[in-house]
């Protein structure tokens, strides 16, 4: 088990090293990108405050465009950083990597998989819970184990499945086959994306804490920092490690779906 461990850090060491080089080299493009996300991710919010009042049909409907205009630019992000990876000799122009309609109606598509998938994990805890409920345990002891339960079996759903973004933009992948295939490639490689979000969420969590303790001035420039270096950095990282996934994925379906990888 600790030589596993030892492995999976250097290799986490490896994606981290790799993806410092690539940011640092394309650090204004992807930083255009983040900043984007970071304006429409605050223009959001700002903009359903203000409209909260006024229409509430108005309000949702600014909140549904806005996240849309987000995903939007998060997937371009994610092609650009593919492009990045495979063509790093030539510049790559960043109105080029816009996803296309068939990737955006994909994508949202999958996303409602990704919800469904995460509800369906916490109902079934639930549904496990329930006979212990007449078993005499108290009702609170029941809740908390649940809920203690149910958080731990929704994080490792969410790690297992959160890649299918880059089988939509990288394979071409229709919903439900993003899905299956990010299930395969997480299949053994569970710590190491463990690792390396642990690794990588470090100012998040610092910016929580923050928040936690009443800091808002810190906790905002905490959160400024974290948009324009850590988020690009994260980006590139875990497409680099879904490529790595993917070179040693050795699993039976559709094979063809790793040929030419690098």
């Amino acid at each position: 088990m600790i030589e596993y461990l030892k492995e999976s850090t250097f290799t986490v060491n490896e994606v981290i090293g790799k993806a410092w080089s690539v940011t640092k080299r394309n650090y204004f493009s992807l930083a255009t990108l983040c900043f984007l996300m970071f304006l429409t991710s605050n223009a959001s919010g700002m903009m359903a405050f203000f409209l909260k009042d006024v229409n509430k049909g108005l309000s949702l409907l600014m909140a549904a465009l806005f996240v849309f205009f987000y995903f939007t630019i998060n997937l371009s992000l994610l092609k650009y950083i593919f492009h990045l990876l495979d063509d790093e000799e030539n510049d790559v122009s960043i109105v080029s990597t816009l996803p296309t309609r068939q990737q955006i109606i994909r994508f949202l598509i999958a996303m409602c998989y990704f919800m469904l998938c995460i509800v369906g994990v916490y109902l079934v805890v639930i549904l496990i819970g329930l006979p212990f409920v007449y078993t005499g345990l108290k009702m609170s002891v029941v809740t908390n184990v649940a809920i203690s339960v149910g958080t731990v079996a929704i994080f490792v759903t969410w790690v297992r499945i959160s890649f299918f973004p880059f089988f939509i933009i990288d394979r071409h992948q229709k919903p439900f086959g993003s899905i299956k295939f990010s299930l395969a490639i997480t299949k053994g490689n569970f710590t190491k994306i463990l690792l390396l979000s642990l690794i990588l969420g470090t100012f998040y969590i610092l910016y929580l804490f923050l928040s936690y303790l009443q800091w808002p001035i810190i906790s905002f420039m905490v959160n400024v920092l974290s948009s324009f270096i850590i988020v690009p950095l994260s980006n590139v990282a875990l497409t680099i490690a879904y490529r790595r996934m993917m070179r040693e994925y050795k699993g039976d379906e559709e094979p063809d779906i790793i040929h030419n990888i690098v």
